[in-house]
């Protein structure tokens, strides 16, 4: 019996160990990173934040100071879409200091470039692994791989909070809420919960300013009636096709009634017809699918070629997959994650977007918000800032469905519609309202092409 109480004991401060040196090693400089020769040229922290009684949600993150000033810079936290997204999409492809070199992977380690229009340069960027199950974020226990919208918003609100009081010195900085895609049904939750946090005294308060949300989702259940009026304004589909559609759905395209036959046969037409289109950018080539090569189908339904190494490229036009690939084979290299402090025998594999995060039988993320314009008026009510852009060929959430519900709040216009420079071009259009809402068009779907300062100049606040 003493014996075995021994072992337990030595067990038990081995565990108390472990605990302790993850605790200590939550967070980590990285300096040199696989895929860049040399010591890197800006500051990069990644690492874990606990969250929940027990700490039994760890969200990952990877932090980049401004390059400019970080003492008195802006402070960020970056959401990717999905919901399952990783951040590591808005790094390496997006608004990040470092861009993949376009060129099909080859088999050996995928190298970087420096991007010179990091919004990096003038603002501290978190990017967050959210929520959890996402990228290298993970849970030590499988009730908390079950949770609402509601809940994985609050698990960013004591993240920010934890990890600003792990780092004091950016607790004055003014600080932003930004993403994309369905990041737009979160953001507003998240910011108003930060709000409502700072208002009841938690600690440390965050000095919250407002949120940026591109091609973002705001009413779960609506994008597909815009879809039709953003294909037939790109001239996608024909005007017969289009107005046989407006006559027989009469605007409803997302509950097609089955016994509408006239609707339904139209609407079957209108997929024939962008089944071959690009919805992140209808000007880009049409690519198949770059995430989990377990999961790797054609629109059309057809298998494709798994291994991607093998892939030869006989077109002019490449697709941004071919190399945007090179994420998957760089996030699961033992070195990389090594570099990353990533903790060993976790994850199982890296995936860019995990697309069973609301339907596999491991992870239950349940949906129970529809509709976060409700949300937008009270943080407009509040005094917060917001800028709301589009991408003016993005299908997935087209530009008429944000404006649609931004004119839906009636907030008088400010300084009305008008393009927006970069170097004497226009890069888009632009409306500020009173209540300290600018919208904003860009001629891309993302604002990759263009610096965080630039974006701002769209704004008549600056």
């Amino acid at each position: 019996i003493m014996e075995k109480l021994l072992k337990l004991r030595v067990l038990l401060l081995l565990l108390f160990l472990l605990l302790q040196q993850q605790q200590a090693d939550s967070y980590s400089k990285v300096e040199y990173l696989p895929g860049w020769q040399g010591r890197l040229p800006f500051s990069l922290e990644t690492g874990y934040v606990g969250i929940g009684k027990d700490e039994e949600v760890q969200l990952f993150y990877y932090f980049l100071e401004s390059e400019s000033e970080p003492t008195t810079d802006p402070l960020l936290v970056w959401l990717s879409g999905g919901p399952g997204c990783s951040s590591v999409i808005a790094i390496v492809n997006e608004i990040g200091p470092i861009r993949f070199v376009e060129q099909v992977y080859n088999g050996s380690m995928p190298s970087f470039v420096l991007n010179p229009h990091a919004w990096t340069k003038i603002a501290n960027v978190i990017f967050l692994d959210q929520p959890v199950s996402t990228g290298f974020s993970y849970a030590i226990n499988s009730a908390a791989y079950k949770y609402t919208d509601v809940q994985a918003c609050e698990y960013v609100d004591e993240f920010l909070r934890k990890w600003l009081s792990d780092h004091p010195q950016f607790i004055s900085n003014t600080f932003y809420v930004s993403g994309n895609s369905y990041a737009g049904m979160t953001i507003p939750i998240i910011t108003q919960l930060i709000s409502n946090g700072n208002i009841a005294g938690k600690e440390p308060l965050v000095n919250l300013q407002g949120y940026l949300i591109g091609n973002g989702l705001t009413i779960r259940s609506q994008d597909e009636n815009y879809h039709i009026v953003f294909c037939h304004g790109m001239g996608l589909i024909s005007d017969e096709l289009y107005k046989s559609l407006e006559k027989n759905c009469r605007g409803e395209y997302t509950n097609i009634h089955p016994n509408n036959t006239g609707c339904a046969n139209d609407f079957r037409n209108f997929k024939q017809m962008i089944r071959n289109i690009n919805v992140e950018h209808v000007l880009k080539p049409f690519c198949t699918n770059d995430d989990d090569p377990k999961d790797m189908y054609q629109m059309t339904g057809e298998r494709r070629l798994l291994d991607d190494k093998l892939i030869s490229l006989q077109r002019e036009d490449k697709c941004d997959s071919d190399w945007r690939k090179h994420m998957r084979y760089w996030a699961n290299d033992p070195e990389v994650q090594e570099a990353l402090h990533v903790r060993k025998g976790i994850i199982e594999s890296w995936i860019k977007c995990r697309r069973d995060i609301s339907t596999g039988s491991h992870h239950n993320y349940t949906f129970t918000v529809d509709n976060v314009i409700p949300y937008h008026a009270n943080l407009s009510v509040k005094g917060y800032r917001s800028l709301i852009y589009s991408g003016d060929h993005d299908y997935m959430v087209p530009f008429q469905d944000t404006q649609t519900w931004i004119k839906s709040l009636n907030y008088s216009i400010d300084d009305d519609w008008r393009p927006w420079n970069v170097n004497n071009q226009v890069v888009g259009y632009t409306r500020s309202y009173s209540n300290k809402m600018t919208y904003a068009t860009v001629k891309d779907t993302q604002l990759v092409r263009t610096n965080l300062k630039n974006v701002l100049l769209c704004s008549k606040d600056g």
